[in-house]
C-alpha cells in the first residue's frame, strides 16, 4: 500500500504533533483546542497522515478515539521523533544564545516594583557589559513553561507555583504584606491592621488558581487570621488590582514594595501579626549549558546570600 502514496505528499513534523495530541486527548475537539487549530483542519491533517503512512491509524467504527495496530506503533515512534526534534531545537537555541552572549529573561511586574530586578541587572551588566539582556514581562505560569521548553533562560516569579522537575527555583527576596485600601475606607487611617478585622470585606487577587502566587498568599494569610477571604474580583496584574481598589471594588493584600505605586485614592496599611510573606524567586533550568546564563544564575544567588 505504501507504493500507492502520491510522490507529491510530504511528511512533516506537524503531522506527528497533531496525531500525538489526538491520542493523548482521546478526543478531536480537545486536541484541536490544545493545538490552537480548527477541528475540521485537524481531522484533515490526520487523514493526510494516514495517506502518507498507507494505513488507517484510527478505528472509525468506534465512537471514542481508538487506535489501530498501526496507530499504536506510530504513536510510540512519533513520541520519540518529536522529543528528539524538540531536544535538538533546544540545544540549538542554547548554543545560539551562548555564542551571542544573550540572556532572555521573563519577569512578573511586581519584580520591577521591588527594585531587585533593576539592581541585579545593573550589577551584572557592570561585570558582563557585552551581554545582551532581553526582558519580557510575562505571567508566572507562562514563564515556567517557556523556561522548560527553552524559549526563556531565566525568570523572576512570585511563589508558590508548581515547578517541573527539570527546573530550579531559588528565593531572592522576602517581603512583608500590606493592605491596599480605598481612600475613605473606615480603616484607612489606622497605623496598622490585623487581618482578623477584615474578614467581612471583599478581597481582590491576581487572576491565578487558588494555589498559585499571591492568590495563594491571600488565602493563607487570611486563613491564619481565622477565615477564608471573600474573593469576588480578580485583576490581570497589580496595576489593575490597585486601580480596582481605588474605585472601591474591594481591598487587596500586596507586597510592601508595591507602596511605590502612588495611585490616587489608595492607601497602604501595614499588616500586624502576619507570618505569611510574599517571596520573589528566580527560576532556571537545572541542566543549563550556557556559560553566560550560569554566570547570571550564580550572580543572583550571591546577591541573595549577601542580603541575608
Amino acid at each position: 500500500m505504501a507504493s500507492g502514496i502520491p510522490k507529491t505528499t510530504n511528511f512533516e513534523l506537524r503531522h506527528l504533533r497533531y496525531f500525538i495530541a489526538v491520542v493523548e486527548e482521546k478526543n478531536f475537539e480537545r486536541a484541536a483546542k490544545r493545538l490552537g487549530i480548527a477541528q475540521p483542519g485537524l481531522s484533515q491533517q490526520i487523514m493526510s497522515l494516514e495517506t502518507i503512512v498507507g494505513h488507517s491509524l484510527i478505528d472509525r467504527s468506534r465512537r471514542a478515539v481508538a487506535l489501530t495496530l498501526t496507530g499504536h506503533l506510530l504513536y510510540e515512534e512519533a513520541r520519540k521523533v518529536v522529543e528528539q526534534a524538540d531536544n535538538a531545537m533546544l540545544a540549538l537555541r542554547r548554543v545560539g544564545r551562548d555564542e551571542s552572549g544573550r540572556i532572555s529573561i521573563g519577569y512578573v511586574a511586581s519584580a520591577a516594583y521591588s527594585g531587585i530586578l533593576t539592581r541585579s541587572l545593573a550589577t551584572f551588566r557592570s561585570n558582563y557589559p557585552e551581554t545582551d539582556l532581553q526582558l519580557l514581562e510575562m505571567e508566572m505560569r507562562q514563564q515556567l513553561t517557556k523556561i522548560k521548553e527553552g524559549e526563556l533562560d531565566f525568570g523572576y516569579v512570585r511563589p508558590p507555583a508548581a515547578v517541573a522537575p527539570e527546573l530550579s527555583m531559588f528565593n531572592v527576596l522576602r517581603e512583608r504584606l500590606v493592605v491596599a485600601l480605598p481612600d475613605g475606607h473606615p480603616m484607612s487611617l489606622r497605623p496598622s491592621l490585623d487581618l482578623a478585622d477584615l474578614a467581612d470585606f471583599t478581597f481582590i487577587t491576581p487572576r491565578q488558581p487558588p494555589d498559585v502566587g499571591f492568590h495563594a498568599n491571600t488565602i493563607a494569610a487570611c486563613g491564619d487570621a481565622g477565615y477564608h477571604p471573600n474573593i469576588a474580583a480578580t485583576g490581570r496584574d497589580f496595576t489593575t488590582i490597585i486601580s480596582m481598589v481605588a474605585v472601591g471594588l474591594g481591598i487587596s493584600l500586596v507586597p510592601e514594595s508595591l507602596q511605590c505605586m502612588k495611585m490616587p485614592g489608595v492607601r497602604y496599611i501595614p499588616v500586624s501579626n502576619c507570618t505569611i510573606t510574599s517571596d520573589l524567586a528566580i527560576v532556571y533550568r537545572k541542566s543549563e549549558t550556557s556559560s553566560v546564563v550560569r554566570a547570571f544564575i550564580a550572580h543572583h544567588k550571591l546577591l541573595a546570600h549577601s542580603a541575608c
